[in-house]
């Protein structure tokens, strides 16, 4: 039987082999000019301390600017690494190195496109952080935020109320990888400034040197990594950066001690496992740069082992090395990995052109590489039939994962159910293998932006407007028309003695994102029946029902002349903040009142007359701050100024923790939630019901439980674990009737879960039949007997069981045996490792 199986298995190998892999969708030229000006200003939005006045947008403000205090060091500056609001030095880093590169290869493209300004910019804001953060030759602040703290709370840059730690590396707490790779961009910044800024570029090398023997002296990340690798981990450890950094010193200097130092590292490069083959089977990208430094090390000493390496890669992602050949999807997406496929497609891209247009490229492959680089950056553009850049092309991206595009008020990426900024020339993390792709906010793996994934794709858009053109957008910006802001929505009830208000303060400010804590609004009464009656504004009370710190400042005159009045509500020293689920609104419930029998006619009141309209907000209620009208008008008609009021500043603090059912995007210690794909093997053995569904996923000892749906997906989004040991844990169960349970043990609160992915589910053995009700997590010779017991039944028949049905086709017969003999003797304990991605954004 064994045997049968085995030989079952490599048909099917042979089969998949066999099928001819879909051909590279063709494009058209698309706008490279316009693509690559937005590509540039999504580094601006990505501008973390104190903006500069030539900014090009109205909805990023000033952010972080108390970055290092806690270590007396002025860390402000750098960009923010993506959707989130930490400051990783790796990517960051990378990046950098990355879009300097760029305007070493393609200089003129800048110059001609207009951009040359702007990504010069791009790159002198980063490097100016990442000297800040090279405090001595050995020291060097690495990170700036939590990663935790930071990814459970949603909410834009400039109203963060987290603690932001900065993270120090020395010689007895290192971190090489991050500091060579910053060795690295500063060297590369150094070259590009060379001409336009020599003292710049002199200090970028001085940094970069020092940093690069800082690097060499430790070759550990042991105080890096106890930090960062939940986030950012060197995979392929600090050796491919020494070689990339050491290159670039020597194109900036001319000492050729670094190229010897950049090859001496070379043969410690990863290798594909089980070789002695320096790793061709991936690509450039913040973790692992070799690909990089033996492009460079390729054209600067002419050595065919470099070029071997570079063709080796490049062949691997077009025309295949022998039997092997990276994975395309079927519109012509290169699939090198799930988190960030774009990133990866555009960035072989990037690399594929530049080294086709080198002179010493095998004629041969030099068309083969430059359709590929096309067909990539195309993919992203548009060629297969939707936009992954948004605010470019066709059906663009909507909903990036990006706290400050989405513009939540109340930490919570489905409010609003619409993002309140365009996030221009962000590079989306892009479909999976068969080009499924969903645009949603909380979709980190399609929808995540970050500074990495637009570095090279930057890099392939220089080229192709180089060489294909494209017009840029004259003049081009990200000034939008703000919307509903700071503002009164509410309710009125009018009777004979008074006017019951319900009024709700809001402040959703995002153009940009702003903190008060001077605020006030105005209802405005007119009194002409009072003092038609022999009264005045003296005789009006004002009570305060109930009041989220807003006190009654007194009833002023507004036009004695007509009789009209205010009733002023002060909410001074209340900070309201678009930044938490009440912390955005502060209400106030007041009743109005005249004297006692006297008819109260507040239907006439120019702010009842606001509710008339039925909208969100009533503007007959303006709102001010410190005096300053922001919001409304007032009923001689005036309204606020254009300019866009100052903000309070947010103090730093760390968030009491709640008990209450944790936010979509933080959870407590004790709070945890799990969602992923489920799939039995034999969904695709001729199956006629979908099998993925039906399957329990279970928190052992609990209530807390889902069953999968037709798509195999599962969702158990609060789980909250009692336990005295804190974090708690929790271990799941996936089982059904006919199928192998599989266990997953130790997840630990406070996190969210992913539990594989649709593209790659957690796979399930059938062959655990029920006995007697109950399953013994073992596929065994009393599985096989189960189904002999209903052997060659059909689902309209009584003794039929549906349990022993394990392709579902509605008969039980040798293939379901086959079916559980590929798995015989297995336990539940046999099962590989399902990937688990802990979430915290």
């Amino acid at each position: 039987m064994k045997r049968t199986i085995s030989i079952v298995v490599v048909i099917a190998i042979l089969v998949s082999l066999l099928v001819p892999q879909a051909p590279v969708v063709a494009a058209s030229d698309y706008n490279y000019g316009e693509a690559l000006q937005k590509a540039l200003i999504f580094y601006e939005f990505q501008r973390s301390g104190k903006l500069p006045a030539d900014k090009r947008d109205n909805w990023r403000g000033d952010a972080a600017l108390t970055d290092g205090a806690d270590v007396g060091v002025d860390l402000t500056g750098g960009w923010f690494d993506a959707g989130d609001h930490v400051k990783f030095n790796l990517p960051m880093s990378y990046s950098v190195a990355m879009l300097a590169w760029s305007v070493y290869e393609n200089k003129d493209a800048y110059v001609k496109s207009g951009q040359y300004k702007y990504i010069m910019d791009d790159i002198k804001w980063a490097a100016d952080y990442l000297i800040k953060c090279h405090t001595g030759p050995n020291e060097y602040y690495f990170q700036v935020g939590d990663g935790i703290a930071d990814h459970n709370w949603w909410g834009p840059p400039e109203v963060m109320q987290m603690k932001r730690p900065a993270y120090k590396l020395t010689s007895s707490n290192p971190g090489s990888t991050v500091v060579a790779e910053t060795s690295a961009a500063l060297a590369a910044t150094s070259v590009v400034f060379m001409d336009s800024d020599p003292t710049f570029s002199a200090n970028c090398l001085k940094h970069s040197k020092e940093l690069y023997t800082f690097a060499e002296s430790t070759k550990s990340d042991a105080g890096y990594s106890p930090v960062a690798d939940n986030y950012y981990r060197s995979w392929s450890g600090w050796w491919d950066e020494l070689s990339w950094a050491g290159c670039w010193i020597y194109m900036a200097g001319g000492d050729s001690t670094y190229i010897d130092k950049a090859e001496s590292y070379a043969p410690n490069w990863k290798v594909e496992v089980g070789t002695q083959t320096i790793g061709y089977k991936w690509t450039q990208c913040w973790d692992d740069v070799h690909i990089g430094a033996a492009l460079l090390l390729a054209r600067i000493t002419n050595k065919d082992k470099y070029k071997e390496i570079m063709e080796r890669n490049l062949d691997w992602l077009t025309t295949g090395v022998g039997s092997e050949k990276a994975n395309y999807s079927p519109k012509g997406m290169v699939y090198i990995d799930t988190w960030g496929s774009l990133r990866y497609a555009t960035t072989a891209a990037f690399i594929a052109d530049v080294y086709a247009d080198w002179s010493n490229c095998t004629a041969s492959k030099v068309n083969t590489y430059r359709a590929f680089a096309k067909s990539q950056i195309d993919y992203a553009l548009g060629s297969s039939g939707r936009s992954y850049v948004c605010g470019f092309g066709v059906n663009p991206p909507v909903h990036p994962h990006h706290r400050g595009a989405h513009g939540s008020w109340g930490d919570n990426f489905n409010e609003p159910p619409n993002h309140r900024h365009i996030l221009y020339g962000a590079l989306v993390g892009g479909p999976d293998a068969s080009d499924d792709y969903t645009d949603a906010t909380n979709n980190y793996t399609d929808n995540e932006v970050a500074c990495d994934y637009n570095a090279g794709f930057t890099g392939i858009l220089a080229r192709m407007y180089q060489k294909y053109g494209g017009e840029p957008i004259k003049d081009f910006n990200a000034i939008e028309k703000p919307g509903l802001e700071v503002y009164i929505s509410g309710s009125a009830t009018v009777s004979d003695s008074k006017t019951d208000l319900r009024l709700m303060l809001y402040n959703k400010s995002a153009w940009p994102a702003r903190a008060y804590n001077k605020l006030a609004f105005k209802y405005f009464m007119d009194l002409s029946e009072l003092y038609a009656a022999g009264y005045t504004a003296k005789d009006v009370t004002v009570t305060i029902n109930y009041s989220e710190g807003g006190k009654s400042a007194g009833v002023f005159p507004y036009d004695e002349a007509k009789h009209i009045y205010y009733a002023l509500i002060d909410f001074n020293g209340v900070t309201v903040v678009p930044g938490g689920s009440t912390s955005f609104r502060k209400e106030a419930q007041i009743i109005l009142s005249g004297p006692a029998g006297i008819k109260w006619d507040g239907t006439n009141d120019f702010s009842y007359k606001g509710f008339a309209a039925k909208t969100e907000d009533n503007p007959n209620i303006p709102v001010y701050n410190d005096g300053s009208l922001v919001y409304g008008i007032e009923p001689n008609g005036t309204g606020p100024s254009t300019q866009p009021p100052s903000a309070t500043t947010v103090p730093t603090s760390t968030p009491t923790p709640t008990t209450a059912t944790p936010p979509a995007t933080g959870l407590p210690i004790d709070w945890s939630s799990v969602s992923g794909y489920v799939s039995p093997e034999t969904v695709a053995e001729g199956t006629t019901s979908d099998l993925k569904a039906g399957f329990t996923v279970a928190v052992e000892g609990t209530t807390y439980s889902a069953v999968t749906d037709n798509k195999g997906y599962f969702s158990i989004p609060n789980i909250k674990i009692t336990s005295s040991v804190k974090p708690a844990t929790f271990n799941l169960k996936i089982s059904k009737p006919g199928f192998l349970a599989r266990y997953i043990q130790n997840l630990q609160c406070s996190y969210s879960y992913t539990i594989a992915s649709q593209t790659a589910p957690a796979q399930m053995w059938a062959g655990d039949i029920p006995s007697s009700g109950a399953q013994d997590d073992a596929i065994n010779m009393k599985d096989i007997m189960e189904i002999s017991k209903v052997f060659n039944s059909i689902s309209t028949e009584s003794r039929y069981n549906a349990s022993c049905d394990l392709n579902g086709d509605g008969s039980i017969n040798m293939n379901d045996v086959i079916i559980a003999a590929r798995h015989f003797s297995k336990v539940s304990q046999d099962y590989s490792t399902v990937q688990i991605m802990k979430i915290t954004a």
